[in-house]
């Protein structure tokens, strides 16, 4: 099978490699229809974290059971699932909890699971990981695109909000003008805050934004200062704060907008906070801080029977499609910021 495949700094290739087989009874191979370039990629594509050349790359899978082990129930040849971007057993006492990205029995999708972004994934533990797509809209293009954003981004958007603790009626504040923070304020609309601030560095980013909930928009960068540029427009910040970035600078702002006894929900994965994050601007104000890692996992089912019944569509986030050919320029694309994400389709 074919699949993408990193080998350093810029360089994304896509060659050929093993296709996976069933291993353990309780796994299956899933041919891979749908998937996607993410924002967490560019971290080691851009050479800001570190990745063993030739590792295959890519987390957030949906497609065709094509076998499974002996004692997979839950799905079966034919049916169509989508995948979280990590691995879960569904039956551990972190996965019992929805937090399904401590599962002690967890993995990724690299290596001999497959890479996400490939022909073909081995999902380790199919009954704790794949979430079955209902057969009437197994086909149907429109859903399975606004379907795929659960794998990862939709799900991760939802877990800053609800960190958060935005409510109907809360006003709040989203950083971040990727497909998380987009996804952001998605969530929060879903939740009914009353008013969403989105703070971005891109105009036609926050366009996206205004569509998708956003009341009022803060276009940050450059001279301007994100942090007081976005107290004042929430007239002296807001209890509900999400950190869609993971960068210390994203932080900053999401302490100064943020009101004493509020709470920051962070899903942006850390980079460069170790050093120069101050406690003593959570500490003073008595902020909390929420989140971390997301577990998609937990939220799958209810973010998706919202999709399919018509009053959520993170769709509109993906804005470009490729080949599994074009995945080295949908890295790149991402890289310059000429894409929000890019969604992969490797049997085109």
């Amino acid at each position: 099978m074919r699949a993408a495949v990193y080998h350093g700094p810029g360089d994304i290739r896509v060659e050929e490699v093993p296709k996976p087989e069933i291993e353990e009874p309780t796994d299956a191979i899933v041919k891979v229809t749908h998937t996607a370039v993410c924002g967490s990629d560019l971290w080691f594509y851009e050479g800001d974290s570190d990745r063993d050349a030739g590792s295959r790359v890519g987390h957030e899978p949906m497609g065709v059971v094509e076998e499974v082990g002996d004692d997979v129930t839950r799905v079966q040849p034919g049916d169509r699932v989508l995948a979280p971007f990590r691995i879960s057993c569904g039956q551990c006492e972190f996965c019992r909890k929805g937090l399904h990205t401590s599962c002690v029995n967890g993995d990724g999708w690299s290596g001999d699971n497959g890479g996400g972004q490939g022909e073909y994934v081995r999902s380790r533990h199919a009954d704790g990981t794949l979430v079955r797509v209902p057969d009437r809209y197994a086909d149907d293009e429109e859903t399975l695109r606004s379907l795929l954003p659960l794998t990862d981004v939709m799900g991760t958007g939802h877990h800053a909000a609800v960190s958060a603790g935005v409510e109907a009626g809360d006003d709040c504040v989203v950083i971040g003008d990727g497909a998380v923070g987009l996804c952001g304020v998605l969530a929060a609309r879903r939740l009914g805050a009353r008013r969403i601030v989105a703070v971005g560095h891109h105009e036609d980013r926050l366009e996206l934004a205004e569509e998708f909930g956003a009341t009022d928009i803060v276009v940050g960068g450059g001279d301007t200062d994100d942090g007081e540029a976005a107290l004042a427009a929430t007239d002296g910040g807001v209890d509900h704060v999400l950190e869609c970035v993971g960068a210390a600078s994203a932080m900053e702002t999401a302490t100064t907008v943020c009101r004493p006894g509020g709470t920051i929900g962070y899903v942006g994965v850390p980079h460069g906070m170790s050093e120069g994050l101050d406690l003593f601007d959570f500490f003073g104000p008595n902020i909390t801080l929420a989140g971390g890692v997301a577990p998609v996992r937990a939220y799958a089912e209810e973010l998706m029977a919202d999709v399919l019944g018509g009053t959520l569509d993170p769709a509109p986030i993906f804005t470009e499609t490729v080949d599994l050919d074009g995945v080295p320029d949908g890295y790149e694309a991402m890289s310059n910021r000429e894409a929000i994400k890019v969604l992969v389709k490797p049997w085109d």
